[in-house]
């Protein structure tokens, strides 16, 4: 099956069974300041796993494009990729478990005609509180009877590291106020041996690539406290189903990237650069996923940067590319043209912003040959190399730098480890390794800092910087025009952080006076409410987005000013879920820190509100 006709089959599957589709949400997550990229189906829908309403109701399905940034060095084997889309469904305090486990079943089995005798399934044994999921387990038991298979054969337990699931890891790691609970998972087994690389004994959770995860169910009930987990108002179901990995279950292929989604993207690799992928496979694998990575991430409105999503790409282009001329690769649009391709019938917008994505990779393509170039010249100078000899050709007995030019070339030029002996310099490996990890501790220091108090909701001065946003946003367009549209935001207990499209600098004069305006809303004491609309009538009387977003055909649209009677008369009008104060007198003061340019047309704003 394509990856068109496995999604139909699977929106199809749960909208008869009461379910409504809902829209992909943006890859890049607005007013989530806990990570950069959506990661999977259930991260814009955590205000409706802890108890709000959702407009469209109780049962949802859709498809997400997602993506995890943590996987990026660790691409090249055949079954993980960093941006991925993932199936999903949802209970919101409506079905749980006895319906759940038999419809997937139902749907693996039916649907996608996988061999019943290849499914194997995983439960929670138990732990941090939590009892062993014995009901998940039963279910399972009666399934796989009826079937005339063995349950003790096909039923495993695994503790909090395997069968545990939210979005922070295991309970350990969850903030207070995080939603999560015990999953149980599904594996199919392809018949290939095991690699005793990965342990003595294979088993369904072994790395080795015979078992393979293709559907994860969790059920959401549990809340994480100051002293433990307690019961969330209503107990869900989160499933989440890859969609590249349901392919290569359903054509009995090991190696998710040659299934026929991936098979074209590789074919064209092969045919530019006349390399088989039988020999060259890990490069073929990571320059298939770091440029669909990376035209998904352009599509979204990012640019090539060296902070936070704009950094991702730097280095999803840049690596994509060393591997992509490791290969004998040169020019990169025939592989644009084959991701599009493979992409088109179920991503048009990719099709939409083909000269755009093309345009953004080229730029970057160029300035990583500026990056290499400076890189050189400050390694030839830095190691006095004789007149003439170019860094990356014959160095013998000029090859070792000290560990800190290589972090140097790292933490200034971006250049990875890799990259840096690929110019033909080699470098203690430990020392480097140190210097990272006191580098990494470092970032995890600052990021605790700056993300402290958890998820964006959960804190009162980030529900403040959240309607200052809202403020923000409509005297930037009062001053400049309706065509200034946001492009992304992200705010934390310290600071509210607001991007938007525009062409230059703001002058100090300017920046001050949208401060004073915010400020005289704020004295104002207008009231902020919502409302939910049809799409087309939030529209009618005013309400304006995140570009580029997709909205439901039910939206929630929050008013700051005007009343119910008069929507139209709101000073602010934005299609968003919330939450926020109920009068912006609440908001206190609202302060501009400072204003920077992100690079395309982007500005950026970081302000506090006191």
């Amino acid at each position: 099956m394509t990856a068109a006709e496995v999604i139909e089959r699977y929106i199809s599957f749960f909208t008869k069974r009461g379910h409504v589709q809902i829209v992909n949400s943006s890859l890049v997550p607005e007013n989530d300041p806990t990570t950069l990229f959506t990661s999977s189906g259930m991260q814009p829908l955590v205000p409706y796993l802890l108890g709000e309403e959702h407009p469209a109701g109780k049962r949802l399905v859709n498809v997400q494009n997602s993506f995890r940034a943590q996987d990026i060095d660790e691409i090249g084997d055949n079954r993980h990729t960093t941006f991925f889309r993932m199936l999903g469904n949802w209970s919101l305090g409506d079905y749980f478990k006895k319906e759940q486990i038999p419809w997937f079943w139902e749907f693996l089995t039916k649907e996608l005609q996988l061999p019943k005798e290849r499914l194997y399934v995983t439960v929670f044994e138990g732990g941090e509180g939590v009892s062993k999921d014995e009901e998940a387990t039963q279910i399972w038991t009666d399934i796989f009877t009826a079937e005339g298979l063995d349950p003790k054969e096909r039923i495993f337990s695994y503790g909090v590291e395997k069968n545990w699931w939210s979005r922070s890891g295991v309970p350990k790691n969850m903030p207070v106020g995080e939603p999560g609970g015990p999953d149980s998972e599904v594996f199919f087994e392809f018949d290939i041996p095991h690699d005793p690389a990965f342990g003595q004994k294979c088993h369904v959770n072994c790395d080795c690539g015979k078992y393979l995860e293709i559907g994860n169910s969790v059920f959401m009930q549990f809340k994480k406290t100051e002293t433990g987990f307690e019961d969330l108002p209503q107990r869900n179901v989160d499933f989440g189903g890859g969609l590249e990995r349901l392919i290569a279950a359903q054509e009995d292929t090991p190696d998710v990237f040659l299934s026929n989604l991936f098979r074209p993207i590789i074919q064209a690799i092969s045919d530019i650069t006349g390399k088989e992928y039988e020999k060259n496979a890990r490069e073929m694998r990571i320059v298939t996923d770091h440029f669909l990575g990376a035209i998904f991430i352009i599509s979204n409105g990012v640019y090539p940067s060296n902070k936070e999503q704009g950094y991702i790409l730097r280095r999803l282009i840049r690596r994509g590319l060393d591997n992509f001329y490791q290969l004998g690769g040169q020019t990169v649009e025939p592989i644009i043209e084959s991701i599009v391709s493979q992409y088109k019938d179920t991503d048009p917008v990719l099709v939409e912003k083909y000269e755009q994505i093309k345009g953004v990779i080229e730029e970057e393509r160029q300035s990583y040959e500026n990056t290499l170039k400076n890189a050189k010249e400050y390694l030839a100078k830095r190691y006095e190399l004789p007149q003439g000899k170019e860094v990356g050709s014959d160095l013998k007995g000029l090859t070792d730098i000290s560990s800190e030019d290589a972090f140097k070339l790292y933490t200034s030029y971006g250049l990875s480890p890799t990259q840096i002996k690929s110019l033909g310099f080699s470098f203690n490996d430990q020392e480097f390794a140190e210097k990272m990890k006191q580098h990494a501790a470092l970032s995890r220091a600052g990021a605790d800092k700056k993300f402290k108090g958890g998820l964006a909701d959960h804190s009162e001065k980030t529900i403040h910087g959240h309607t200052a946003t809202h403020l923000l946003h409509a005297a930037l367009r009062d001053m400049f025009g309706k065509t200034l549209q946001q492009r992304g935001s992200n705010i934390t207990p310290e600071r509210v952080r607001f991007d938007f499209n525009f062409e230059r600098k703001l002058t100090t004069e300017e920046l001050s006076k949208i401060e004073k305006v915010v400020n005289e809303k704020i004295k104002e004491a207008l009231p902020v409410f919502y409302k939910v609309l049809p799409l087309e009538e939030g529209r009618k009387v005013g309400a304006i987005g995140l570009f580029g977003e997709k909205y439901e055909e039910q939206v929630k649209v929050y008013f700051v000013g005007g009343s119910e009677k008069d929507l139209k008369s709101a000073y602010s009008k934005e299609f968003c879920g919330g939450p926020h104060v109920t009068n912006t007198s609440e908001i206190g003061s609202f302060k501009i820190l400072k204003e920077e340019g992100l690079g395309k047309g982007i500005r950026r704003i970081y302000s506090v509100v006191e």
